[in-house]
């Protein structure tokens, strides 16, 4: 009997570390097996799980409906996504968002090559949801300790080559994971900025 395949974990990431992403690979020849997004701290994705402030909505599409969603995590940085035909209600969703909104999506990374040769990276969403500023809050603090635990795990293979994807993006990418430390520190820095903003109003 075949093996029912299981669905990725969605991993939670900042913006900062998944714009810097570019490196994609599969692990076996079947041209239906998972394609993932190396992190630079040496995590695969498969699917990606954030939550952010959707702050702008656009049909860039030509002959159909082709829509772009930006959602702007707590440091300012952007995810931008994109959906179509083949994501009907990710697509009705970013159609009849009023942006501003906090918004939690579940969806691919995927990647393209610009002219210039660079490679950008952005989101085919899954799903969209809308979500209040608590529910966005907790997601800073869950992928500040998400991010915090792969730092340390790249790091502490620095001695033991032991974890295969520490291994590729050291290969991969030439990025100090430091900036992903600092990311953590601004988002969750932002959190305690609209607490204090919170009492002095209230």
């Amino acid at each position: 009997m075949a093996a029912v395949p299981t669905r990725e974990v969605a991993r939670r990431v900042f913006a900062r570390e998944f714009n810097d992403a570019g490196y994609t690979f599969k692990e076996s020849d079947d041209e239906r097996a998972p394609v993932y997004l190396l992190l630079p701290t040496g995590e695969r994705a498969n699917r990606i799980f954030i939550v952010g402030t959707l702050t702008e909505t656009e049909d860039v599409g030509e002959d159909s409906e082709y829509w772009q969603g930006r959602v702007v995590d707590p440091n300012g940085d952007t995810f931008f996504m994109y959906a179509g035909q083949y994501q009907p209600d990710a697509a009705s969703m970013l159609r009849e968002l009023e942006p501003p909104a906090y918004v939690a999506v579940v969806g691919k990374p995927r990647t393209y090559e610009t002219d210039e040769g660079d490679v950008n990276v952005s989101v085919r969403p899954e799903s969209i949801t809308t979500v209040d500023e608590a529910t966005r809050d907790r997601w800073v603090v869950e992928t500040a300790e998400r991010t915090i635990e792969r730092i340390q795990r790249f790091q502490e293979s620095e001695e033991a080559t032991t974890d295969e994807y520490v291994e590729m993006a050291r290969e991969e990418y030439d990025l100090p994971v430091e900036n992903y430390r600092r990311a953590v520190v601004e988002a969750l820095e932002s959190l305690d900025t609209a607490d204090d903003e919170l009492q002095a109003s209230t």
